[in-house]
């Protein structure tokens, strides 16, 4: 299921991201890697916040579209 469809405050495990490589190194950059866990703090407007290890994150309806969770 995509990222925005994530029950929140539930940690979800990223099965896949769709995205170019540009992109994809950007989210690895910020720790969002396939095989990773990541956990919806809040979703409004299209756009998720998320944490990431030990940080939060903020991601576009675009971006968070991409983001296949299991």
């Amino acid at each position: 299921m995509p990222l925005l469809l994530a029950p929140v405050g539930q940690e979800v495990k990223i099965v896949k991201i769709v995205a170019d490589d540009k992109t994809k190194k950007h989210l690895s950059n910020l720790g969002v890697l396939v095989e990773g866990t990541i956990t919806v703090l809040s979703t409004s407007g299209g756009s998720a916040v998320c944490r990431v290890k030990d940080g939060r994150l903020a991601l576009d309806r675009m971006v968070a579209s991409r983001i296949y969770v299991a």
